[in-house]
Protein backbone atom coordinates (compact mmCIF):
# COMPACT_ATOMS: atom_id res chain seq x y z
CA UNK A 1 0.00 0.00 0.00
CA UNK A 2 1.04 3.60 -0.93
CA UNK A 3 1.83 5.67 1.75
CA UNK A 4 0.49 8.40 0.31
CA UNK A 5 -2.75 9.89 1.04
CA UNK A 6 -4.83 11.62 -1.60
CA UNK A 7 -8.27 13.71 -1.92
CA UNK A 8 -10.05 13.13 -4.86
CA UNK A 9 -12.23 15.83 -6.68
CA UNK A 10 -14.52 15.21 -9.00
CA UNK A 11 -16.00 18.24 -10.94
CA UNK A 12 -15.31 21.64 -12.52
CA UNK A 13 -12.24 23.33 -10.88
CA UNK A 14 -10.91 26.08 -13.07
CA UNK A 15 -7.98 26.71 -10.93
CA UNK A 16 -7.29 22.71 -10.82
CA UNK A 17 -7.60 22.42 -15.13
CA UNK A 18 -4.97 25.52 -15.21
CA UNK A 19 -2.56 23.77 -12.56
CA UNK A 20 -2.76 20.65 -14.65
CA UNK A 21 -3.07 22.46 -18.33
CA UNK A 22 0.48 24.38 -17.30
CA UNK A 23 2.11 21.30 -16.25
CA UNK A 24 1.43 19.09 -19.04
CA UNK A 25 2.81 21.80 -21.50
CA UNK A 26 5.55 22.54 -19.15
CA UNK A 27 6.66 19.08 -19.30
CA UNK A 28 6.37 18.95 -23.22
CA UNK A 29 8.00 22.22 -23.73
CA UNK A 30 11.34 20.58 -22.11
CA UNK A 31 10.27 17.67 -24.66
CA UNK A 32 9.80 19.02 -27.98
CA UNK A 33 10.73 22.81 -27.40
CA UNK A 34 7.72 25.54 -27.54
CA UNK A 35 4.43 24.72 -29.48
CA UNK A 36 1.01 26.85 -29.98
CA UNK A 37 -2.30 25.58 -30.64
CA UNK A 38 -3.96 28.04 -33.83
CA UNK A 39 -7.97 27.65 -33.86
CA UNK A 40 -9.44 26.87 -37.43
CA UNK A 41 -13.07 28.12 -38.72
CA UNK A 42 -14.32 27.47 -42.30
CA UNK A 43 -17.94 27.84 -42.80
CA UNK A 44 -19.53 27.52 -46.56
CA UNK A 45 -22.87 29.81 -47.31
CA UNK A 46 -25.58 29.74 -50.13
CA UNK A 47 -25.86 32.78 -51.74
CA UNK A 48 -28.82 33.95 -49.31
CA UNK A 49 -25.80 34.13 -46.67
CA UNK A 50 -27.02 31.14 -44.45
CA UNK A 51 -24.59 28.23 -42.90
CA UNK A 52 -24.64 25.32 -45.06
CA UNK A 53 -21.74 23.65 -44.00
CA UNK A 54 -18.71 24.24 -42.19
CA UNK A 55 -15.82 22.85 -40.03
CA UNK A 56 -13.60 23.91 -37.15
CA UNK A 57 -10.60 22.13 -35.76
CA UNK A 58 -6.98 23.23 -34.89
CA UNK A 59 -3.50 22.98 -35.91
CA UNK A 60 -0.46 22.58 -33.51
CA UNK A 61 2.50 20.02 -33.52
CA UNK A 62 2.75 19.92 -36.86
CA UNK A 63 -0.93 18.41 -37.65
CA UNK A 64 -4.30 19.76 -38.55
CA UNK A 65 -7.21 18.59 -36.42
CA UNK A 66 -10.75 18.30 -38.00
CA UNK A 67 -12.77 17.92 -34.84
CA UNK A 68 -16.20 18.61 -36.36
CA UNK A 69 -17.58 19.09 -40.00
CA UNK A 70 -21.33 19.07 -40.82
CA UNK A 71 -23.24 19.65 -43.53
CA UNK A 72 -27.06 20.69 -44.86
CA UNK A 73 -29.18 17.63 -45.56
CA UNK A 74 -29.71 18.97 -49.38
CA UNK A 75 -25.68 19.87 -49.10
CA UNK A 76 -24.50 16.37 -49.16
CA UNK A 77 -23.19 14.60 -52.02
CA UNK A 78 -22.77 17.21 -54.26
CA UNK A 79 -19.23 18.09 -53.48
CA UNK A 80 -18.88 20.36 -50.53
CA UNK A 81 -17.82 18.38 -48.37
CA UNK A 82 -14.73 17.66 -50.55
CA UNK A 83 -14.22 21.81 -51.06
CA UNK A 84 -14.31 22.09 -47.57
CA UNK A 85 -11.68 19.85 -46.81
CA UNK A 86 -9.72 20.51 -49.84
CA UNK A 87 -9.41 24.22 -48.48
CA UNK A 88 -8.86 22.73 -44.69
CA UNK A 89 -5.75 20.99 -46.41
CA UNK A 90 -4.34 23.90 -48.49
CA UNK A 91 -4.61 25.76 -44.77
CA UNK A 92 -2.68 23.30 -43.27
CA UNK A 93 -0.28 23.55 -45.78
CA UNK A 94 0.31 27.02 -45.16
CA UNK A 95 0.58 26.28 -41.30
CA UNK A 96 3.58 24.53 -42.12
CA UNK A 97 1.74 20.77 -40.88
CA UNK A 98 2.73 17.30 -42.26
CA UNK A 99 -1.11 16.21 -41.99
CA UNK A 100 -4.35 15.99 -41.40
CA UNK A 101 -5.76 14.10 -38.40
CA UNK A 102 -9.64 13.79 -38.03
CA UNK A 103 -12.15 10.78 -35.97
CA UNK A 104 -15.78 10.22 -37.55
CA UNK A 105 -18.37 7.45 -36.63
CA UNK A 106 -19.32 4.23 -38.50
CA UNK A 107 -22.73 6.26 -38.69
CA UNK A 108 -21.52 8.90 -40.18
CA UNK A 109 -19.68 8.97 -43.52
CA UNK A 110 -15.90 7.37 -43.64
CA UNK A 111 -16.05 6.22 -46.93
CA UNK A 112 -16.45 10.51 -47.93
CA UNK A 113 -12.53 10.85 -46.24
CA UNK A 114 -11.34 7.09 -47.24
CA UNK A 115 -12.46 8.47 -50.78
CA UNK A 116 -10.33 11.64 -50.05
CA UNK A 117 -7.22 9.56 -49.01
CA UNK A 118 -7.58 9.71 -45.77
CA UNK A 119 -6.03 6.37 -43.45
CA UNK A 120 -7.73 4.33 -41.22
CA UNK A 121 -5.33 4.83 -38.10
CA UNK A 122 -7.57 2.98 -35.62
CA UNK A 123 -11.27 1.64 -34.65
CA UNK A 124 -12.76 1.73 -31.35
CA UNK A 125 -15.69 -0.29 -31.08
CA UNK A 126 -19.09 -0.05 -29.08
CA UNK A 127 -18.48 3.86 -29.46
CA UNK A 128 -20.93 4.58 -29.11
CA UNK A 129 -22.36 1.22 -28.53
CA UNK A 130 -23.05 -0.99 -31.84
CA UNK A 131 -20.70 1.85 -33.49
CA UNK A 132 -17.72 2.02 -34.03
CA UNK A 133 -15.43 5.46 -34.10
CA UNK A 134 -12.86 5.40 -36.45
CA UNK A 135 -9.77 7.58 -36.61
CA UNK A 136 -8.29 8.67 -40.07
CA UNK A 137 -5.20 10.15 -40.84
CA UNK A 138 -3.96 11.99 -44.57
CA UNK A 139 -0.12 13.37 -44.98
CA UNK A 140 0.56 16.18 -46.53
CA UNK A 141 3.19 16.24 -48.89
CA UNK A 142 5.12 19.38 -49.11
CA UNK A 143 4.12 21.44 -52.05
CA UNK A 144 7.22 21.58 -54.95
CA UNK A 145 8.29 25.37 -55.22
CA UNK A 146 8.09 25.95 -58.99
CA UNK A 147 11.59 27.08 -60.20
CA UNK A 148 12.75 31.03 -60.45
CA UNK A 149 12.09 32.40 -64.09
Amino acid sequence: MSQHRFQFSLGADPQAREVVQLGLKAFNVGQIGDYAYQDLELYARDAAGAVVGGLFGHSGMGWLYVDYLWLAEAQRGVGLGAQLMAQVEDEARRRGCVGVFLYTYSFQAPDFYHKLGYQLLGVLDDCPPGHQRLYLKKPLPAVAESPAA
